[in-house]
């Protein structure tokens, strides 16, 4: 199904129908502050494989991020956190921005690889926002595959290309073409391993 979300004034119960498909293990194509994602709640396993299998990815390679309302989380999926990168994130999100961070043993078990990393991101956007605030937990996100980018900021060609994949398409208005700006930070130094929309500065 495609539901409509005001972008500048969600409406609450269609959160609140957003929220419910999530937690029933749903997954949706949502708007953020730079392109279109396919997300689903952490905690569904199932989900996060359909997840997957729409990107046709094995779920310990995959590049899949969190999405969180705030930095309130972080403790929770990643390793202790000095300071200085404390005081880089704050500065940086919510914003266009995905920090390539050492994950914690709370994230899903589906999900945890060699490496060991989890991407985080806390999207400048209202519906997305509002979502995470009412779900209460982080949507695991990961882009829609392919190389459709004009299409894929167009919700109606989206609900067209994947309505029988996934459960909910929202649609939050036209969105953008750019991708979040990729910082690794799991060594001494941050590594800018995408350029994408946030241009960043220490």
């Amino acid at each position: 199904m495609m539901i409509s979300i005001h972008p500048k004034n969600p409406q609450p119960r269609l959160i609140q129908q957003v929220v419910n498909c999530l937690k029933s293990g749903g997954v949706i194509i949502y708007p953020t502050d730079t392109i279109y994602g396919l997300g689903c709640d952490i905690h569904h396993p199932k989900a996060i494989e359909k997840i997957c299998a729409i990107k046709n990815i094995d779920p310990q390679k995959a590049q899949l991020s969190f999405i969180c309302k705030d930095l309130s989380h972080l403790s929770d999926y990643t390793k202790s956190i000095d300071t200085p990168l404390f005081r880089t994130l704050k500065s940086h999100l919510p914003g266009p921005y995905t920090f390539i961070l050492p994950a914690s043993k709370l994230v899903p078990k589906l999900l945890q690889t060699k490496k060991s990393t989890v991407g985080i991101r806390v999207p400048n956007n209202l519906i997305c926002h509002e979502i995470l605030h009412q779900l209460g937990n982080p949507i695991l996100s990961a882009s829609l595959p392919g190389d459709m980018v004009e299409a894929y900021t167009n919700p109606e060609v989206m609900y067209a290309h994947f309505e029988k994949k996934v459960d909910m398409v929202i649609d939050g208005g036209i969105g953008g073409m750019e991708p979040s700006t990729v910082i690794d930070y799991t060594s001494n130094e941050p590594v800018i391993i995408r350029q994408g929309l946030g241009v960043f500065e220490l």
